[in-house]
């Protein structure tokens, strides 16, 4: 089967209840989806999973949850005001707008970032581009933030956040005082970010509102080195760096010590760039659809010495999953400037106040994470003559799904429902009993449910159950009163025959 197009899987996702399109009774809203039942569970699964790994499992990172609106100084002094813009072209006739950088790419097939106004004007002239048959009549900037006001009437103009990371930097001070934070430390945060996009597109992969999870990770601005990159030096990424664009040479894959070896990368963005992949690869997204790209001087942004994005390879082409820059001390220098406060730390080892560094700053948007996780996951097996949703047990949406063999058996029905009604107290499970035990298995592949739970005749009897693997079809035999433990295990990564006896394969 050929892979999977964006729209195929955007009418999967509606199609199961993953995704739908918001208002879509009304005729729905450009850039804006609503997550259904199935979908809010993989997404929160998905923003569990981020923090339990980059927050709860470590001692150098603690969380905040900042307001979506804030002081719009805030976004004045971070360069927002003047910088997050995109070009955007207009057409003569009907007044269509458009993303040049998109229009630029699908036109000519080049890779337009960062490609000025000019030379967006030359390329069009050049190749005399039209859409959609007509001329193109102006080219300027068009600022991506959300206006609003705050307080009655027309009240004082402010800005829905169009990423979290600055709430990180105003709040910087207190953090590091209540949390007793030492170098180096990160902030993360998980929230909404709100980019009023031109020409939204691709499903969730370019929205207008979306979530971010999002770290800045401080260092000593004098101490280069990261004393964490033994846990990563064997660890293989696909490198793309800058030179090996600029001379057409092709992404190689490599150990990050022979990265460093080269002085390709820095030892900060190389521990990142690991870490955020392994996050990916250890909950089942395949390694061989990563590579890591280092931004074009042309590329970066305002505020950024370096940057490397961990690129995804989408049905569309490779594209930016997650952003990974070096801020230096721009964010705090800029606030401390604007808002008159001094947000320096002070140093035990020089005792004195300094402006830590932001070395790298992962930054994810959750439903690009989600879209990965459900690329890499679908699969259609010929031999069910069906779709099976392989996602890692700690995403999956439904984690249990319980059956009485037969519907029309009193004994099997009140059986299965108690059981049903143990194990809810402690995992999302979902009760079926309508339709043939094999359309009901069909259904939990569908929508990715690890495990299935048949109560049968010899459950009456000897008081256990069957319980059916979704990716392997084995079924083992599993006492009742063992359940809830069972599943545990398996959902901390016990394989599954290692369970219980297996009965059938």
């Amino acid at each position: 089967m050929e892979k999977l197009s964006i729209e195929d899987m955007a009418v999967f996702c509606k199609r199961k209840g993953f995704v739908y399109p918001n208002s879509e009774i009304y005729g729905g809203f450009s850039g804006f989806w609503d997550f259904g039942h199935l979908g809010v569970e993989l997404k929160n699964n998905i923003k569990n999973e981020w923090w339990n790994y980059h927050v709860t499992q470590r001692e150098d990172i603690v969380g905040i949850d900042g307001s979506i609106i804030t002081h719009p100084k805030v976004w004045e002094a971070s360069g927002h005001v003047a910088n997050f813009t995109d070009l955007m072209l207009t057409t003569k006739k009907t007044k269509t707008k458009i993303r040049a950088d998109q229009f630029i790419e699908e036109k000519l097939n080049i890779a337009a970032d960062g490609l000025t106004s000019e030379e967006i004007n030359k390329l069009i002239k050049k190749h005399k581009l039209k859409h959609n048959g007509e001329d193109i009549e102006e080219l300027k900037d068009f600022n991506l933030m959300f206006e609003t006001s705050v307080g009655p009437d027309k009240g004082q103009t402010a800005f829905l956040r169009p990423e979290t990371a600055q709430l990180i930097f105003t709040d910087f001070r207190l953090v590091v005082d209540n949390a007793r934070l030492k170098l180096p430390f990160g902030i993360a945060q998980i929230g909404k970010g709100f980019r009023n996009e031109i020409s939204p597109r691709d499903f969730l992969f370019r929205c207008r509102e979306f979530d971010m999870m999002e770290i800045e990770y401080f260092v000593h601005p004098d101490k280069d080195e990261c004393p964490l990159i033994r846990e990563v030096l064997n660890y293989e990424l696909n490198f793309y760096s800058a030179e090996m664009q600029e001379k057409g040479k092709k992404p190689l894959i490599m150990k990050v010590k022979d990265a460093l070896r080269r002085n390709m990368i820095s030892e900060w963005h190389a521990y990142w760039l690991a870490v955020e992949q392994k996050w990916f690869t250890d909950l089942g997204a395949k390694s061989e659809n990563f590579r890591v790209r280092q931004h074009l001087k042309k590329e970066k942004s305002h505020y950024a010495l370096d940057t490397w994005d961990l690129e995804y390879n989408f049905p569309f082409g490779w594209k930016e999953l997650e952003g990974i820059a070096n801020r230096t001390d721009f964010d705090l220098q800029q606030h401390m400037q604007a808002s008159g406060k001094d947000l320096r730390i002070y140093d035990e080892e020089t005792k004195d106040k300094i402006i830590p560094h932001v070395i790298a700053e992962p930054s994810l948007g959750v439903e690009r994470a989600f879209l990965v996780f459900m690329f890499d996951a679908y699969v259609y097996d010929k031999k069910r003559n069906n779709v099976v949703l392989k996602l890692n047990p700690k995403l999956a949406p439904v984690k249990v799904a319980v059956f009485p063999l037969v519907s029309n058996k009193p004994q099997l029905t009140k059986k299965a429902i108690e059981v049903y009604s143990n194990l809810k107290k402690y995992f999302n499970v979902f009760y079926d009993e309508s339709g043939s035990i094999g359309r009901r298995y069909a259904r939990q592949d569908e929508i990715g449910t690890p495990l299935c739970i048949t109560i049968d005749f010899d459950s009456i009897k000897k008081n256990d159950v069957t319980i059916r693997d979704r990716n392997s079809t084995k079924q083992i035999r599993v006492k009742i009163k063992d359940l809830g433990h069972k599943i545990w295990e398996y959902m901390n990564g016990v394989k599954f025959e290692k369970l219980g006896k297996t009965i059938l394969k």
